[in-house]
């Protein structure tokens, strides 16, 4: 009787009358959504581990197979590496996309899970020497043609890329975390912490997968691909129990790129085909002035516009901070890196960078509470990329004074995965002021481009925010790789030597050092836009009933047969 008289009340007196008449379960209600809060936090920081794991299982010591193993030069390996993580940071945003236009996210991350597995089991079977594990009866090698074996590490390399960029994109979404209501300093302490995590899972990943790729048993890293398979059953355990949150939705990579492209496209036309003046060039997409795109879409992105210079400034920023696995990684193996009779890691070198990250996020959310106790305001985000930016410049300034340094020491062997070297006597420890000073740009640039992107977009724009952000980052690897690749060749190799002690690497540096000076001189000429961060960014929502008369204005002023101003009283 009852659920029938429910069935024939609205929608909305219905579904309180039903809570009113049900007996509440005992698994439903608070304890039960503690439960799979905790299930979720769990399953996040296991994905993270183990995709961490698996991510610098392949980055930590590629440049020392390229050179040892494959035969490359060092700008070469230096460029595939570059080339790998701009491609892994780049995926997130790509992958996520074609989940949530094509294919869907369960398919999309099934296939991801694929791919990540089928790369890094590929890579090891590559990377590793075969007599280990493909011996047959007759005692006979089974190896690999250098040619066939190139061909299957970019494979692995591609397959790895691709896998990593579809996780991220699905089970560790930025966009999924909700920070509406946050106030700037509770933002930054969970930017700060948020990266204090991810570098500490960082720090346990280098010391162990550096020390088992080159010092005791090889096959130990096959490791890899069996992370891959756990990696992939969390996420399916995650997915098939509801576990994945969804960015909140609102506007479109494509359609944000579409209102440039169209902006462009009439300004080119304007001074044949149009007529009137418009405020920014961005409006000249919009269709009351012959564009393609409606007002609410082209306000949206002039809110986004804002954040570009940030974006764009953050490009040389991003390769300055590359040279960690790149530059500093050759200048640290053509090191003495013996500490008495044990061998150490060259990725070890790696956390050294990572310590400020670690030391700094705690020390930061104390003195930013301090502030705010004393009533006084904390430095501004725009100070700390600043100061970020000045860090890097002097971090690969000293790289250059090391690498002189460096040269002036005698010759001495060593030998690195089964191959003897030539290196300098210079203990590998003198090289470590240049990654502090990175790692302390690193500490104070991240999660400040993190805070402004979000708290100059209004919410249902940080998602795209984010995007942008990240392509800057994926951009900066990228970009890093083809200032390699143009240095060696304008030098004829001698900035980039493959032998460091016959070349110039340290001109390298200086140039890369005199180019972020510029780079830290020109945010800060640009960061008065971004010092206020009260006032968050407000995009324009028009009705349905403007959108009509904004699109009949458009056709009537095409013709030119309207006086301009008469719709634009009636709007």
């Amino acid at each position: 009787m009852v659920a029938a008289d429910l069935r024939g009340l609205p929608e909305g007196r219905g579904q309180r009358l039903r809570g009113a008449y049900q007996t509440p379960r005992p698994d439903q209600g608070p304890p039960r959504k503690s439960r799979k809060k905790l299930q979720v936090i769990i399953c996040v920081l296991l994905v993270e581990l183990c995709e961490r794991f698996t991510f610098f299982g392949i980055v930590c010591n590629m440049i020392l197979f390229c050179t040892v193993k494959l035969g490359y030069d060092n700008y070469l390996a230096a460029t595939v590496n570059l080339s790998f993580i701009g491609a892994s940071t780049l995926t997130p945003v790509l992958v996520g996309w074609f989940a949530e236009t094509c294919l869907g996210r369960t398919k999309v991350l099934y296939l991801c899970a694929f791919l990540h597995f089928f790369g890094t089991a590929m890579l090891p079977v590559v990377a590793f020497p075969f007599e280990d594990f493909y011996i047959d009866t007759h005692h006979m090698t089974h190896q690999l043609e250098p040619r066939e074996q190139q061909i299957l590490f970019y494979i692995g390399l591609l397959a790895a890329a691709l896998g990593i960029g579809g996780i991220r994109a699905i089970l560790c979404p930025m966009g999924a975390y909700s920070l509406q209501g946050y106030n700037q300093h509770q933002l930054l302490g969970f930017f700060n912490w948020f990266y204090w995590l991810v570098n500490l899972n960082s720090t346990v990943v280098f010391l162990g997968i550096a020390y088992i790729q080159q010092s005791v048993a090889k096959n130990l890293a096959f490791l890899i691909p069996f992370t891959s398979v756990l990696l992939a059953l969390i996420a399916i355990h995650m997915m098939r129990n509801k576990l994945t949150y969804k960015p909140k939705k609102g506007g479109s990579l494509l359609t944000t790129l579409g209102v440039f492209a169209n902006s462009l496209r009439m300004c080119c036309l304007h001074y044949r085909h149009l007529s009137g003046d418009v405020t920014s060039w961005l409006d000249r997409a919009k269709e009351n002035n012959g564009g393609r795109y409606s007002e609410t879409h082209v306000e949206n992105v002039k809110v986004l516009a804002k954040l570009f210079p940030l974006y764009g400034l953050q490009l040389l920023y991003r390769a300055c901070i590359t040279q960690i696995p790149s530059g500093y990684y050759i200048q640290t193996m053509n090191s003495k890196l013996h500490l008495n009779d044990l061998l150490l890691p060259i990725g070890a070198m790696n956390v050294i960078s990572i310590l400020p990250l670690l030391l700094l996020a705690p020390l930061f959310e104390c003195v930013a509470s301090c502030y705010l106790s004393t009533g006084k305001t904390p430095l501004a985000p725009a100070k700390l990329i600043t100061l970020g930016h000045i860090c890097a410049a002097l971090s690969v300034l000293l790289a250059g004074l090391s690498e002189l340094q460096r040269k002036s020491y005698p010759l001495v062997e060593q030998t690195l995965s089964g191959k003897v070297l030539q290196v300098s006597s210079m203990p590998c420890f003198q090289l470590a002021p240049q990654y502090v000073l990175l790692g302390l740009a690193e500490a104070l640039v991240t999660p400040a481009c993190s805070l402004i992107s979000f708290q100059l977009t209004p919410s249902h724009l940080r998602g795209i925010s984010l995007h942008f952000l990240t392509l800057s980052y994926g951009g900066g690897c990228l970009l890093g790789a083809f200032i390699v690749q143009l240095v060696y060749f304008i030098s004829g190799g001698n900035f980039y030597p493959n032998i460091l002690h016959d070349g110039n690497l340290e001109r390298f540096f200086f140039l890369l050092a005199t180019l972020m000076a510029l780079n830290a001189v020109v945010f800060w000429s640009v960061s008065h836009r971004y010092m206020d961060l009260s006032v968050q960014g407000k995009a324009l929502t028009v009705s349905p009933l403007a959108e009509k008369l904004l699109h009949y204005k458009a056709s009537l002023r095409f013709y030119d047969t309207v006086d301009h101003a008469s719709i634009e009283s009636i709007l």
